[in-house]
């Protein structure tokens, strides 16, 4: 389970270069997803081999100067709440500025790790100018310069030293299904209606991410952990339509399932905040089954099911292979359907193919179908194996492998989803050295 770190800070302080900065040296490492980071306020990073979630809040603040004000006062104590660690960045150019005493005075009650940041710090006589932000009463601070990352090296070496340390929770090997969504879409209602006059229950225990409840469920000679992102604790203060707020809390619980249902609104449908979720958990690389909720509600003709599916699927492109479950929780209309749905991508998602049967089928596939030469030079693939791996990947062995464009390298997962059926899952494909 990683540790959550949260940027906070007023506008255009350069949070989101640090933060791009940070993400984007971890992804130089690992190998390239295929398909689109579509939202670039979340993403992974480690440092001397701890990884760490990061939250650029910057990127869920729209609106006029006014309206930033309390915009960011909610979104610091929202970080106050859900993460493990705090970087507050403020600007050595503009100095100490009447928003920045605002957050350090929240900051300042905080019991959690707080690292003050003067960004953009990258001569001498500006890092003079940073003894200004002393005054904020937050005690020592970094100076960086998030443009070129000089100083970063520093405070992520401490950064890393004042996360709390996760326990390894050792959890009997259940499924975990996580129900997510945006507020209001009806995930608590699913959940009741599953567990509702459902006597199969074996015990409610407190979950492992200190504020989601796992309910053990048995069903179908089936037993799994549910996971109810809807039952956190709501805070007062919070609105609850925040995008941040939905995406914070999902964060958690999507890193720690196997299969993420996503509820929706059935009325508004496959949008941003909804998009942001699901694309979380394609790049946590979990299985997913869409569950469009209120389906009682909605006015309905012959072709109903099949347009709405469509539009949904235009969405996700380039990863489509998902099952569509409509359902209402008010009628319990499919709900069963939903979880039997979830039991089969999980099983999708644990499936391990035999190394002669991937080259039995794919070779000859690959023959017919060989990668476009590039700069005359052909690529010949010898040889398919899945890797060890709690999710589907594989490596493809060939002679030249830089030379495989991402294009054909969907061919080759549509091939994979066409011939073992991996419905639901995010499937990743390697090109490797033979």
């Amino acid at each position: 389970m990683s540790n959550i770190v949260a940027i906070v800070g007023r506008p255009n302080v350069g949070k989101s270069t640090f933060f791009n900065r940070l993400i984007q040296r971890r992804e130089a490492i690992v190998d390239a997803v295929s398909g689109v980071t579509r939202d670039r306020h979340y993403g992974k990073s480690d440092w001397n081999g701890k990884e760490f979630s990061l939250i650029d809040t910057g990127g869920y603040v729209l609106g006029s100067d006014d309206v930033f004000e309390a915009e960011i006062d909610r979104q610091v104590e929202l970080a106050i709440d859900e993460a493990d660690a705090i970087i507050f960045m403020v600007d050595v150019e503009s100095g100490v500025t009447g928003m920045d005493e605002d957050v350090a005075k929240l900051l300042r009650r905080v019991n959690k790790p707080v690292f003050l940041v003067v960004n953009k710090v990258d001569n001498g006589k500006r890092a003079e100018d940073a003894v200004e932000f002393y005054s904020l009463g937050l005690g020592e601070y970094y100076t960086i310069a998030s443009i070129n990352g000089s100083g970063t090296g520093d405070l992520l070496d401490a950064l890393i030293e004042a996360l709390p340390e996760k326990e390894e929770v050792i959890e009997e090997d259940l499924p975990r299904f996580a129900v997510v969504g945006r507020p209001n879409a009806g995930k608590s209602s699913f959940i009741n209606a599953l567990i509702g006059e459902d006597r199969y229950i074996v015990t409610d225990i407190a979950g492992t991410t200190r504020d989601s409840i796992d309910t053990k469920y048995n069903r179908f000679g089936f037993e799994f952990n549910l996971v109810d992102t809807a039952g956190i604790r709501r805070k007062s203060k919070v609105k609850e339509d925040l995008e941040f707020y939905s995406v914070m809390r999902s964060v958690r619980a999507i890193e720690h399932a196997d299969v993420c249902l996503l509820v929706l609104d059935a009325n508004r449908g496959f949008d941003g905040q909804v998009q942001n979720i699901f694309w979380l958990a394609e790049r946590n690389r979990k299985g997913i089954v869409v569950l469009v909720n209120k389906w009682d509600l909605v006015e309905k003709d012959h072709k109903s099911v099949k347009e709405y599916e469509r539009a949904i699927k235009k969405q996700m492109e380039p990863f489509t292979d998902v099952p569509v479950v409509f359902i209402s929780a008010l009628t319990k209309q499919r709900i069963f359907k939903a979880i039997e749905t979830a039991v089969e991508v999980y099983k999708n998602r644990s499936k391990k193919i035999k190394t002669s049967e991937l080259n039995d089928v794919l070779l000859p596939i690959i023959e017919s179908y060989p990668p476009p030469a590039y700069k005359g030079k052909f690529v010949k693939i010898k040889y398919i194996m899945q890797l060890p791996t709690p999710q589907p990947q594989f490596a493809f062995f060939c002679n030249l492998p830089q030379y495989v464009k991402d294009p054909y390298k969907r061919f080759l997962e549509n091939k994979l989803r066409q011939r073992f059926g991996f419905n639901g899952v995010p499937i990743s494909v390697y090109m490797r050295k033979k």
